[in-house]
């Protein structure tokens, strides 16, 4: 397959990584969680690495960065039971849905994007 035709959506994934990531910045802010440490403290570190990666994968793709990305995604899907902040409903699920959409996207954009075959027939 043409090189050009296996990255044409690439981009489009790390611009929604991006979103994820402002949006989980931004969130103790906007859902009032900003006075819980750990909840909080954890969206902004998350939320920013999450931006931070996708952002350098817009300049130059690389398979780490969604490895990366992928790590950073299941940490922040798991980290209301790790840190201790699942009872805070609010901010369990925004780390839950965007831990869910990065991961998600990171696992498509190595699988898609990747030097995988389509088929194995």
């Amino acid at each position: 397959m043409e090189k050009w035709l296996k990255t044409e959506g690439r981009p489009a994934i790390d611009i929604v990584n991006v979103i994820a990531g402002i949006a989980l910045v931004l969130s103790p802010w906007y859902f009032g969680f900003a006075a819980e440490t750990y909840a909080a403290w954890n969206a902004w570190i998350a939320g920013a690495v999450i931006a931070l990666i996708a952002v350098g994968a817009l300049v130059a793709f690389h398979a780490y960065e969604e490895w990366a990305n992928l790590v950073v995604g299941l940490w922040t899907l798991i980290s209301p039971w790790a840190l201790g902040f699942s009872a805070l409903t609010t901010a369990m699920w925004v780390h839950v849905v965007v831990g869910v959409i990065v991961a998600a996207l990171a696992v498509g954009s190595l699988w898609f994007f990747g030097d995988r075959p389509l088929s194995t027939a």
